[in-house]
């Protein structure tokens, strides 16, 4: 049995509790929220990563790496997510369990201390930096994001996400560009942090043993010095373009071998809203999962990509395809996409396939409770919408469900944007795209 409580800590610093004995180890995270901008996108990146590197207690990684230890092995990991237009960074760190520690050892405190210094007390030089943390950091991102171009599927996302989203802070990738983290200097960096803390709003998470006063009381003991500061306001903008004959294309060429077809719908429901269960469910039985008509119709009867799948954007109702197809395969793939989600328009998706649908979807959301990492992102999905329910509260609204409301559904989803990676120099796609 879970039970899960929320609290305002201080002013725009918010506490989520889930309380089990369900797991051997504690976890505890802190997330300070901002709007995400394109201007900002690096420095926020950045910045945890510089502060992960050392601290005023544990002025180097040996130190920190030590510190972990004596705490029977616990693990500190920088985060740095996008979800809606809320850029999450943050740490979470992972620790025995309370009720577990060998020698009776509050280790929840002690993990809320280390997290305290990460965050408010880092190691400085001469006011600044550490330089050599600075510079390694920052070369770290930039390979990061140079990196994004090795995963195909990845790349082929945050390309149509760029495109779709172009004038919506959403369309920034969660790292920035490589040139606005080459331009990052480290007394850039510094003022940033200070208006982090100033002004970001703070969710911290718990899922453990221990009761809600107890982690209430390890967190402020560990953040104390954390400012009493304004929240700054988190806006996910929301856009339901008018109807067009003909979507955006994109068409990029890079040196593959097999090409990457990514197609963005906009559905106009957002998990605050009533049908975001049957968003779920069509998802589910569109391309989300392994019964769904694309997988079933687009890859295994008709042998037009080696992979193909959907997922929902819940803080800005999109839908997004993602397929790895032959580039002369275009035409026909998109065709049968298209041809699939008509399917369900004109009312074509059988009880059977629904009800597969419904199943696996249930099954991965009722799993959401057997993670911890899960759970904190499940309850920080909440906290960027402003919503309070648990995974049980989801999965009986996904039970609820009925073939017509699917239906209703599918007929808010209206193809915004393609976007195709092809073979450089291709003569066997569609060269007008």
């Amino acid at each position: 049995m879970m039970a899960a409580q929320r609290k305002e800590l201080l002013p725009g610093a918010y506490l989520t509790t889930i309380c089990t004995k369900k797991f051997k180890t504690g976890m505890l995270s802190v997330n300070l929220m901002l709007p995400l901008a394109a201007e900002t996108a690096s420095l926020n990146a950045l910045l945890p990563s510089v502060l992960r590197r050392g601290t005023a207690h544990y002025p180097d990684m040996i130190d920190l790496s030590a510190a972990l230890d004596e705490l029977y092995g616990a693990a500190a990991d920088v985060d740095v997510r996008k979800r809606g237009e809320a850029h999450c960074i943050g740490f979470r760190a992972v620790f025995i369990d309370d009720a577990y520690a060998p020698g009776g050892e509050n280790l929840l405190r002690e993990t809320a201390l280390f997290l305290g210094d990460l965050l408010l007390r880092p190691a400085m030089q001469n006011g600044s930096f550490c330089p050599a943390y600075f510079e390694g950091e920052r070369e770290n991102l930039l390979r990061r994001i140079r990196a994004q171009k090795n995963d195909r599927r990845l790349y082929a996302r945050l390309r149509l996400l760029a495109n779709m989203c172009a004038k919506e802070p959403y369309g920034t990738d969660r790292l920035g560009t490589e040139v606005s983290a080459s331009s990052i200097s480290p007394q850039m960096l510094l003022d940033r942090y200070q208006q982090i803390l100033n002004e970001a709003r703070i969710e911290f998470f718990y899922c453990g043993s221990a009761s809600p006063s107890q982690v209430e009381q390890a967190v402020l003991n560990g953040f104390q010095g954390l400012p009493h500061h304004r929240p700054a306001q988190i806006e996910t903008l929301f856009f339901s373009r008018a109807p067009s004959p003909e979507p955006k294309v994109v068409m990029e060429e890079m040196d593959i071998s097999q090409a990457r077809l990514a197609l963005g719908y906009r559905s106009g429901i957002r998990m605050q809203d009533e049908d975001y269960p049957a968003l779920l469910l069509f998802n589910a039985a569109f391309g989300g999962t392994v019964t769904s008509k694309l997988f079933a119709n687009v890859r295994e009867r008709m042998s037009l990509c080696y992979e193909i799948g959907s997922m929902v954007e819940k803080h800005k109702g999109l839908l997004l395809v993602a397929a790895g197809i032959a580039p002369e395969a275009y035409e026909k793939a998109s065709d049968e996409i298209a041809n699939q989600l008509q399917t369900f328009v004109q009312g074509k998706c059988t009880k059977q396939e629904l009800e597969d649908a419904r199943r696996a979807l249930l099954s991965g959301i009722r799993s959401t409770s057997d993670s911890q990492i899960r759970l904190e992102d499940f309850y920080l999905n909440q906290a960027v919408a402003g919503l309070w329910y648990a995974p049980e509260d989801l999965a009986q609204k996904v039970s609820s469900v009925t073939a017509d409301a699917v239906l209703e559904t599918a007929r808010h989803i209206q193809l915004d944007t393609i976007y195709f990676l092809r073979e450089r120099g291709c003569k066997n796609a569609k060269n007008s795209l």
